[in-house]
């Protein structure tokens, strides 16, 4: 997609220079005058033909008769003619060094004519004085019209919105794989573009606003850049954070210019996005004041409520964080309509994965729907970014095609993270590493809810010296509280099989412990999974708007309840811990060999796990 500047130069006349051109010229013109004007004066003023001479070879001539006239000029300078041998005369011209009080009475005896004059300031002089003065207006009037012509100093007030060009092939609704609803909703709003009177004819009023909402990366501004080239009206998009600056006012000045630019496209649609950027709720900062967000949110406000529904223009918006926007904005008559942009189910992913897939050569044994099975919860970026990693893997192993393996290998760098096989770990710490990750991979097998293991690897990834990765079979949307005790359980399996060996835990088993804790807490206080404290809610989230994430949780209940939440949480990890703990004593076996096989493979898959302890392959592994 191509995107211009918003403000299209009109055709310019055949012969006659564009602004920044003409006054580029101009100052040219103007140094090149000056400079020979400089010339001039300077070789007319020097421009003498009398001979320097010596004060005192002056008074040899006086005294031998050969000086014929003088002039003295300010009582400093002679100027004079000498007489010649053969009568012919030589002008001259010295400087009187001293006070000769006896000069002119030199001047009277030897009858030489006598004349005086004041020097004059010289034109040169003149100039030279007032150059300074002159170059400076020179030099800041040049730059203020180069700037001009930039659009860099004078237009701050102007919006940098780009309008989209329609390019050779433009985005359709066809290249946006699944969002059916948020497809059907938009498809409304082009239909009105394009058709605006059965609309008037049925008295229906469309949409003013619409705001697309969804996570980072789900297709809002693809979804937008479609409806551009559907419903093929001008097109002006913005980013929120375009609209303040430093200097005070610039961001109301350009909201209006660029509903000014939307109204004289009518029918048009003006994109804006990461609207939360401009667009939260205002007297949420920390002065409280009438800040320039505020200001430029105000006149948001103003210019979209203005707007008739005959003027033809449509305002879409794309945020991920619609909880922290102004009520103003999302009352009828603003953005009254709100599309939800889903993360993309199993079907979605393949369709997305097929469409990323076309534009590098794929093997013919590449299984789609295997690879989107094997995603839940990723977005449409993250599918596109998982495609260009397999297709970097391939060139890295000089594949001309980019097969199944290139995939896996893109999905676990996604999953886990890169593998850090530079670095350098002693045997004690790679089997106590086994230990652990052995634990929370047996535990998939004798969990009759957990999820099924996908891989279990002793590389160290990230930030983590290994990895039990677990994929679910299908897109689950809530969870059941006997899913929820057996993750907990996995999550107890590291530091159960390090206490069985080691008879200690290690430092490894902070993460499992905190997310354990955390995930404990929600049963208890958000999800009302405890039978002694029943289902209520514990705890109201506070989130200062303007930070945007949560930091704290008021306390609306007494020390005694807090205490029998506490207890409450005990109670659900102390349960977990001890269920593990029979597990993996029962199982201690299959335990040593899965760690055995861990330090002498490093990594091993779901089948390989089977065959290890004893269990048929699943049948749909993914």
């Amino acid at each position: 997609m191509d995107f211009d500047d918003q403000n299209p130069k009109p055709p310019r006349k055949p012969g006659s220079p564009e602004g920044p051109a003409r006054g580029s010229k101009a100052a040219l013109a103007l140094f090149l005058s000056l400079g020979v004007l400089f010339s001039a004066l300077f070789l007319f003023n020097e421009r003498n033909d009398a001979t320097e001479i010596p004060y005192s070879a002056f008074l040899t001539y006086l005294d031998q008769g050969n000086v014929d006239a003088v002039k003295i000029v300010d009582q400093f300078e002679i100027q004079g003619t000498l007489k010649g041998k053969t009568g012919a005369q030589a002008l001259f011209k010295t400087n009187i060094p001293y006070v000769d009080l006896e000069l002119l009475k030199q001047l009277r005896d030897k009858q030489v004519k006598i004349t005086g004059s004041v020097k004059g300031t010289s034109p040169l002089q003149i100039l030279a004085e007032f150059a300074p003065w002159i170059f400076g207006f020179v030099i800041i009037w040049f730059m203020l019209r180069q700037m001009q012509g930039n659009n860099k100093a004078f237009t701050f007030g102007k919006s940098k919105a780009k309008r989209y060009v329609e390019p050779a092939k433009k985005t359709t609704f066809a290249d946006v794989a699944g969002q059916k609803e948020a497809k059907y909703e938009l498809l409304e709003v082009v239909d009105y573009l394009k058709n605006p009177g059965k609309f008037v004819k049925m008295g229906a009023r469309i949409p003013k606003g619409v705001l697309l909402v969804g996570m980072p990366g789900t297709g809002k501004t693809l979804l937008a850049k479609a409806v551009a080239g559907e419903a093929n009206v001008p097109f002006f998009h913005m980013s929120g954070s375009d609209f303040v600056e430093m200097f005070v006012g610039v961001g109301a000045s350009r909201v209006r210019d660029l509903f000014d630019q939307g109204r004289r496209s009518a029918p048009c649609i003006i994109f804006i996005d990461e609207l939360d950027a401009v667009g939260r709720t205002r007297g949420a900062g920390y002065g409280g004041g009438h800040d320039e967000r505020e200001q430029t949110l105000n006149q948001m406000l103003v210019e979209m409520d203005g707007f008739d529904t005959k003027d033809g223009v449509i305002i879409l918006a794309a945020t991920n964080r619609p909880d922290v926007l102004d009520p103003a904005l999302l009352r009828p008559g603003r953005f009254d309509r709100q599309v939800v942009v889903a993360m993309p189910d199993v079907q979605e992913r393949t369709d997305i994965l097929a469409i990323h897939m076309l534009k590098i050569p794929v093997d013919e044994n590449v299984d789609v729907t295997r690879i989107a099975r094997a995603t839940p919860g990723t977005s449409g970026a993250d599918l596109a970014n998982l495609v260009n990693e397999a297709a970097l893997f391939a060139i890295r192993q000089n594949r001309v095609n980019v097969e199944m393996q290139d995939f896996e290998e893109a999905r676990d760098k996604i999953l886990m993270g890169v593998a850090r096989t530079s670095l350098i770990i002693t045997d004690e710490e790679k089997r106590a590493t086994a230990v652990h990750e052995a634990g929370h991979a047996l535990l998939h097998y004798h969990l009759k809810y957990s999820d099924p293991l996908h891989k279990v690897t002793v590389v160290p990834r990230g930030r983590a010296l290994g990895l039990a990765l677990s994929i679910p079979e299908k897109d689950v949307y809530s969870r059941a509280r006997s899913w929820l005790e057996d993750r907990i359980a996995i999550m107890y399996g590291g530091y159960s099989a390090e206490m069985l060996f080691y008879g200690e835990t290690t430092t490894g088993t902070a993460q499992d412990i905190r997310q354990a804790t955390d995930l404990a807490r929600k049963m208890v206080c958000e999800w009302g999974m405890t039978d002694s404290l029943g289902p209520m809610a514990y705890g109201q989230e506070e989130e200062p708007i303007f930070i945007g994430k949560e930091i704290a949780q008021h306390k609306d209940y007494s020390e005694d309840t807090a205490r029998r939440i506490d207890a409450a949480i005990k109670e659900i990890l102390q349960a977990a811990l001890v269920r593990v703990t029979g597990i993996l004593t029962e199982h201690r076996d299959q335990l040593g060999k899965l760690a055995d096989e861990l330090v002498a493979r490093e990594t091993l898959d779901d089948n390989d796990v089977r065959a290890l302890i004893g269990l048929p392959p699943r049948e749909g592994k993914v």
